[in-house]
Protein backbone atom coordinates (compact mmCIF):
# COMPACT_ATOMS: atom_id res chain seq x y z
CA UNK A 1 0.00 0.00 0.00
CA UNK A 2 1.28 3.39 -0.74
CA UNK A 3 0.13 6.13 0.88
CA UNK A 4 1.62 9.18 2.37
CA UNK A 5 2.37 9.78 6.32
CA UNK A 6 -0.72 11.96 6.68
CA UNK A 7 -3.18 9.87 5.04
CA UNK A 8 -1.55 6.39 6.83
CA UNK A 9 -3.42 7.70 9.93
CA UNK A 10 -6.71 7.63 7.99
CA UNK A 11 -6.08 4.84 5.66
CA UNK A 12 -4.99 2.64 7.86
CA UNK A 13 -7.95 0.85 9.40
CA UNK A 14 -8.99 -2.77 7.94
CA UNK A 15 -12.38 -2.83 7.02
CA UNK A 16 -15.21 -3.13 9.56
CA UNK A 17 -18.76 -2.94 9.80
CA UNK A 18 -18.27 0.00 12.08
CA UNK A 19 -15.66 2.57 10.95
CA UNK A 20 -13.90 4.34 14.10
CA UNK A 21 -13.93 8.17 13.91
CA UNK A 22 -11.02 10.17 13.83
CA UNK A 23 -11.98 13.71 13.98
CA UNK A 24 -10.57 15.99 12.31
CA UNK A 25 -6.97 15.45 10.79
CA UNK A 26 -4.41 17.85 10.30
CA UNK A 27 -3.31 16.76 6.52
CA UNK A 28 -0.08 18.82 6.17
CA UNK A 29 1.00 18.02 9.70
CA UNK A 30 2.47 21.46 10.85
CA UNK A 31 3.10 22.74 7.24
CA UNK A 32 2.08 25.94 5.78
CA UNK A 33 2.16 25.45 1.87
CA UNK A 34 -1.47 26.28 0.30
CA UNK A 35 -2.35 23.26 -1.30
CA UNK A 36 0.14 19.54 -1.91
CA UNK A 37 -1.39 16.01 -2.70
CA UNK A 38 -0.86 12.18 -2.05
CA UNK A 39 -1.29 9.10 -3.79
CA UNK A 40 -3.30 6.10 -2.50
CA UNK A 41 -2.57 2.18 -3.66
CA UNK A 42 -3.41 -0.06 -1.51
CA UNK A 43 -5.74 -3.05 -0.25
CA UNK A 44 -9.19 -3.26 0.61
CA UNK A 45 -9.60 -0.23 3.67
CA UNK A 46 -12.23 2.16 5.14
CA UNK A 47 -10.85 5.09 6.62
CA UNK A 48 -13.43 5.81 9.34
CA UNK A 49 -14.96 8.41 9.88
CA UNK A 50 -13.04 11.95 9.81
CA UNK A 51 -12.92 15.62 8.18
CA UNK A 52 -9.77 17.82 6.87
CA UNK A 53 -8.58 20.78 7.77
CA UNK A 54 -8.44 21.72 3.67
CA UNK A 55 -10.77 21.02 1.12
CA UNK A 56 -10.06 17.87 -1.00
CA UNK A 57 -10.73 16.63 -4.65
CA UNK A 58 -10.01 13.09 -4.91
CA UNK A 59 -9.18 11.78 -8.60
CA UNK A 60 -9.69 7.74 -9.14
CA UNK A 61 -7.04 7.06 -11.27
CA UNK A 62 -7.95 2.82 -11.42
CA UNK A 63 -11.04 1.22 -9.37
CA UNK A 64 -14.06 2.47 -7.60
CA UNK A 65 -14.11 4.69 -4.17
CA UNK A 66 -17.20 5.08 -2.11
CA UNK A 67 -17.85 8.42 -0.02
CA UNK A 68 -20.37 8.67 2.89
CA UNK A 69 -21.44 11.51 4.44
CA UNK A 70 -24.35 11.96 6.70
CA UNK A 71 -26.70 13.49 3.80
CA UNK A 72 -25.41 10.95 0.93
CA UNK A 73 -23.48 7.84 -0.43
CA UNK A 74 -21.67 8.36 -2.76
CA UNK A 75 -19.87 6.40 -6.05
CA UNK A 76 -16.44 7.65 -7.49
CA UNK A 77 -15.67 5.89 -10.59
CA UNK A 78 -12.50 5.94 -12.27
CA UNK A 79 -11.91 8.75 -14.15
CA UNK A 80 -13.90 11.73 -11.90
CA UNK A 81 -13.30 12.94 -8.95
CA UNK A 82 -14.46 13.71 -5.60
CA UNK A 83 -14.81 17.26 -4.00
CA UNK A 84 -14.98 16.78 -0.05
CA UNK A 85 -14.54 20.06 1.52
CA UNK A 86 -13.21 21.41 4.61
CA UNK A 87 -15.14 20.30 7.98
CA UNK A 88 -17.28 17.58 6.57
CA UNK A 89 -17.14 14.43 8.01
CA UNK A 90 -17.38 11.46 6.06
CA UNK A 91 -15.52 7.83 5.45
CA UNK A 92 -14.03 6.24 2.34
CA UNK A 93 -14.13 3.16 1.46
CA UNK A 94 -11.38 1.79 -0.81
CA UNK A 95 -11.16 -1.73 -2.84
CA UNK A 96 -7.68 -3.60 -3.76
CA UNK A 97 -7.85 -1.98 -7.11
CA UNK A 98 -8.00 1.36 -6.44
CA UNK A 99 -5.35 3.72 -7.11
CA UNK A 100 -6.33 7.70 -6.36
CA UNK A 101 -4.35 11.08 -6.20
CA UNK A 102 -5.84 13.68 -3.94
CA UNK A 103 -5.37 17.44 -3.97
CA UNK A 104 -5.39 19.31 -1.11
CA UNK A 105 -6.44 22.75 -0.72
CA UNK A 106 -5.98 25.50 1.94
CA UNK A 107 -9.77 27.15 2.35
CA UNK A 108 -8.62 30.46 1.36
CA UNK A 109 -7.97 29.13 -2.43
CA UNK A 110 -11.85 28.03 -3.00
CA UNK A 111 -14.03 31.09 -2.90
CA UNK A 112 -17.02 29.13 -2.78
CA UNK A 113 -16.41 25.35 -1.72
CA UNK A 114 -20.09 24.48 -0.67
CA UNK A 115 -20.80 22.34 2.37
CA UNK A 116 -21.12 18.88 0.55
CA UNK A 117 -19.28 16.21 -1.49
CA UNK A 118 -19.95 15.83 -5.07
CA UNK A 119 -19.02 14.07 -7.89
CA UNK A 120 -17.62 15.81 -10.76
CA UNK A 121 -16.86 15.12 -14.20
CA UNK A 122 -13.07 15.77 -14.43
CA UNK A 123 -11.83 18.26 -17.59
CA UNK A 124 -8.31 16.77 -19.18
CA UNK A 125 -6.65 19.75 -17.78
CA UNK A 126 -7.71 19.26 -14.37
CA UNK A 127 -6.44 15.36 -14.59
CA UNK A 128 -3.30 16.48 -15.98
CA UNK A 129 -2.67 19.46 -12.86
CA UNK A 130 -3.81 16.67 -10.02
CA UNK A 131 -1.14 14.25 -11.49
CA UNK A 132 1.85 16.91 -11.91
CA UNK A 133 0.86 18.23 -8.40
CA UNK A 134 2.33 14.48 -7.09
CA UNK A 135 5.48 16.65 -6.85
CA UNK A 136 4.35 18.82 -4.01
CA UNK A 137 3.02 15.66 -1.40
CA UNK A 138 1.13 17.68 1.29
CA UNK A 139 3.02 16.17 4.62
CA UNK A 140 4.79 19.49 5.75
CA UNK A 141 3.91 21.51 2.84
CA UNK A 142 5.81 24.66 3.12
CA UNK A 143 5.52 28.13 1.69
CA UNK A 144 6.64 27.83 -2.19
CA UNK A 145 6.15 30.54 -4.87
CA UNK A 146 6.01 27.88 -7.55
CA UNK A 147 3.59 25.33 -5.89
CA UNK A 148 1.27 28.44 -4.62
CA UNK A 149 0.86 29.92 -7.94
CA UNK A 150 0.30 26.30 -9.30
CA UNK A 151 -2.51 25.69 -6.54
CA UNK A 152 -4.07 28.67 -7.23
CA UNK A 153 -4.40 27.92 -10.64
CA UNK A 154 -5.82 24.47 -10.03
CA UNK A 155 -8.33 25.81 -6.89
CA UNK A 156 -9.85 28.50 -9.70
CA UNK A 157 -10.16 25.93 -12.46
CA UNK A 158 -12.01 23.56 -9.36
CA UNK A 159 -13.46 26.25 -8.77
CA UNK A 160 -15.44 26.00 -12.17
CA UNK A 161 -15.91 22.32 -12.23
CA UNK A 162 -17.90 22.38 -8.98
CA UNK A 163 -21.16 23.55 -11.70
CA UNK A 164 -20.70 20.25 -13.74
CA UNK A 165 -21.91 17.50 -11.05
CA UNK A 166 -22.53 13.53 -12.12
CA UNK A 167 -25.62 12.14 -10.53
CA UNK A 168 -23.71 9.27 -8.62
CA UNK A 169 -25.34 9.37 -5.09
CA UNK A 170 -28.06 7.67 -2.99
CA UNK A 171 -29.53 10.08 -0.31
CA UNK A 172 -29.23 9.22 3.20
CA UNK A 173 -32.45 8.86 5.62
CA UNK A 174 -32.31 10.48 9.24
CA UNK A 175 -35.61 8.57 9.92
CA UNK A 176 -34.39 5.23 11.35
CA UNK A 177 -37.35 3.33 9.74
CA UNK A 178 -36.56 4.70 6.40
CA UNK A 179 -32.64 4.37 6.94
CA UNK A 180 -33.43 0.35 7.52
CA UNK A 181 -35.86 0.12 4.68
CA UNK A 182 -32.81 2.18 2.58
CA UNK A 183 -30.48 -0.35 4.08
CA UNK A 184 -32.26 -3.70 3.24
CA UNK A 185 -32.92 -2.48 -0.28
CA UNK A 186 -28.97 -1.80 -0.63
CA UNK A 187 -28.03 -5.21 0.63
CA UNK A 188 -30.86 -7.16 -1.56
CA UNK A 189 -30.73 -6.12 -4.84
CA UNK A 190 -30.89 -9.14 -6.88
CA UNK A 191 -34.00 -10.20 -5.05
CA UNK A 192 -35.79 -7.17 -3.19
CA UNK A 193 -39.57 -6.27 -3.65
CA UNK A 194 -41.10 -3.52 -1.86
CA UNK A 195 -43.17 -6.30 -0.18
CA UNK A 196 -40.04 -8.13 1.68
CA UNK A 197 -38.68 -4.57 2.70
CA UNK A 198 -41.81 -3.50 4.36
CA UNK A 199 -42.31 -7.11 6.25
CA UNK A 200 -38.18 -6.46 6.88
CA UNK A 201 -38.81 -3.25 8.61
CA UNK A 202 -42.27 -4.04 10.01
CA UNK A 203 -44.82 -1.23 8.20
CA UNK A 204 -46.96 -2.10 5.15
CA UNK A 205 -46.18 -1.48 1.81
CA UNK A 206 -48.13 1.83 1.49
CA UNK A 207 -46.63 3.31 4.50
CA UNK A 208 -43.38 2.16 3.27
CA UNK A 209 -43.67 3.94 0.13
CA UNK A 210 -45.30 7.80 1.93
CA UNK A 211 -42.47 7.44 3.94
CA UNK A 212 -39.58 6.89 1.64
CA UNK A 213 -40.68 9.76 -0.75
CA UNK A 214 -41.15 12.25 2.49
CA UNK A 215 -37.76 11.22 4.12
CA UNK A 216 -35.55 11.12 0.78
CA UNK A 217 -37.33 13.13 -1.44
CA UNK A 218 -37.35 10.06 -3.83
CA UNK A 219 -40.03 6.85 -4.72
CA UNK A 220 -38.46 3.80 -3.40
CA UNK A 221 -38.26 2.10 -7.13
CA UNK A 222 -35.98 5.17 -8.49
CA UNK A 223 -33.87 4.78 -4.94
CA UNK A 224 -33.86 0.73 -5.91
CA UNK A 225 -32.97 1.89 -9.56
CA UNK A 226 -30.46 4.19 -8.64
CA UNK A 227 -28.63 1.71 -6.41
CA UNK A 228 -28.77 -1.17 -8.57
CA UNK A 229 -27.05 1.42 -11.00
CA UNK A 230 -24.39 2.65 -8.73
CA UNK A 231 -23.80 -1.12 -7.49
CA UNK A 232 -23.58 -2.20 -10.71
CA UNK A 233 -20.80 0.36 -11.98
CA UNK A 234 -18.75 -0.96 -8.97
CA UNK A 235 -18.90 -4.34 -9.95
CA UNK A 236 -18.35 -3.29 -14.05
CA UNK A 237 -14.94 -1.80 -12.45
CA UNK A 238 -13.78 -5.46 -10.81
CA UNK A 239 -12.22 -7.86 -13.20
CA UNK A 240 -14.12 -10.89 -13.43
CA UNK A 241 -18.09 -11.01 -13.19
CA UNK A 242 -19.84 -10.69 -17.11
CA UNK A 243 -22.04 -8.02 -18.00
CA UNK A 244 -25.09 -10.41 -17.90
CA UNK A 245 -23.44 -11.46 -14.22
CA UNK A 246 -23.35 -7.90 -13.57
CA UNK A 247 -27.16 -7.54 -14.48
CA UNK A 248 -28.32 -10.64 -12.51
CA UNK A 249 -26.28 -9.88 -9.39
CA UNK A 250 -28.26 -6.19 -9.28
CA UNK A 251 -31.92 -7.91 -9.99
CA UNK A 252 -32.67 -6.44 -13.84
CA UNK A 253 -34.03 -9.60 -15.44
CA UNK A 254 -31.79 -9.19 -18.39
CA UNK A 255 -28.68 -8.56 -20.02
CA UNK A 256 -30.69 -6.17 -22.41
CA UNK A 257 -32.75 -4.42 -19.47
CA UNK A 258 -29.61 -3.66 -17.67
CA UNK A 259 -28.17 -2.74 -20.66
CA UNK A 260 -30.81 -0.25 -22.00
CA UNK A 261 -31.62 1.06 -17.79
CA UNK A 262 -27.65 1.30 -17.64
CA UNK A 263 -27.36 3.70 -21.34
CA UNK A 264 -30.20 5.77 -20.24
CA UNK A 265 -28.77 6.85 -16.96
CA UNK A 266 -24.97 6.62 -17.72
CA UNK A 267 -24.70 7.58 -21.08
CA UNK A 268 -22.48 4.76 -22.05
CA UNK A 269 -23.35 1.38 -22.54
CA UNK A 270 -22.02 -1.57 -19.56
CA UNK A 271 -19.20 -2.53 -21.69
CA UNK A 272 -18.17 0.70 -22.55
CA UNK A 273 -17.82 1.67 -19.43
CA UNK A 274 -16.60 -1.62 -18.21
CA UNK A 275 -13.82 -0.97 -21.09
CA UNK A 276 -13.63 2.79 -19.60
CA UNK A 277 -13.35 1.67 -15.80
CA UNK A 278 -10.63 -1.17 -16.53
CA UNK A 279 -8.26 0.68 -18.83
CA UNK A 280 -4.44 1.45 -17.98
CA UNK A 281 -3.80 5.41 -16.53
CA UNK A 282 -2.74 7.10 -19.25
CA UNK A 283 1.52 7.50 -18.58
CA UNK A 284 1.79 11.10 -17.10
CA UNK A 285 4.85 13.55 -17.22
CA UNK A 286 6.93 14.54 -20.80
CA UNK A 287 6.49 11.21 -23.15
CA UNK A 288 10.19 8.93 -22.90
CA UNK A 289 12.75 10.51 -25.55
CA UNK A 290 12.24 9.88 -28.96
CA UNK A 291 15.29 6.93 -30.10
CA UNK A 292 17.75 8.87 -33.00
CA UNK A 293 19.00 5.49 -34.89
CA UNK A 294 22.59 7.16 -36.59
CA UNK A 295 23.22 5.62 -40.25
CA UNK A 296 26.46 4.16 -40.81
CA UNK A 297 28.75 4.25 -43.95
CA UNK A 298 28.78 0.83 -45.54
CA UNK A 299 31.63 -0.14 -43.48
CA UNK A 300 30.01 0.16 -40.21
CA UNK A 301 31.54 3.29 -39.39
CA UNK A 302 29.55 6.07 -38.22
CA UNK A 303 28.96 8.63 -40.82
CA UNK A 304 28.96 12.57 -40.27
CA UNK A 305 25.72 12.79 -43.16
CA UNK A 306 23.85 10.36 -40.45
CA UNK A 307 24.59 12.49 -37.52
CA UNK A 308 23.21 15.58 -39.86
CA UNK A 309 20.11 13.53 -40.82
CA UNK A 310 19.44 12.76 -36.89
CA UNK A 311 19.56 16.64 -36.02
CA UNK A 312 22.82 15.86 -34.70
CA UNK A 313 26.18 17.93 -35.07
CA UNK A 314 28.80 14.70 -35.28
CA UNK A 315 31.75 14.75 -32.68
CA UNK A 316 35.32 15.58 -34.21
CA UNK A 317 36.79 13.05 -36.26
CA UNK A 318 33.84 11.46 -37.70
CA UNK A 319 34.46 11.32 -41.63
CA UNK A 320 31.66 12.47 -44.03
CA UNK A 321 30.93 9.75 -46.91
CA UNK A 322 28.59 12.33 -48.73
Amino acid sequence: MTVSAAPARIHAEPATAEPVRHGLVDMRQGGHGLGGSYLFEGGDLVTGWHSHDLHQIEYAVNGVIEVETAAAHYLLPPQQAAWIPAGLEHTTTMKASVRSIAVLFDPALIAQPGDRARILAVPPLIREMMIYAQRWPIVGARPDPMADGFFRTLGHLVTEALDHEAPLSLPTATDPIVAAAAAYTREHLATVSAAGVARAVGISERSLRRQFQASLGVPWRAYLLRARLLRAMALLAEPGPTVLDVATAVGFDSASAFARAFAERCGETPSAYRHRASAPPAPSGPPPPTRRVIPTAPSGEPDASGWAAAGLTPPNGVPDHR
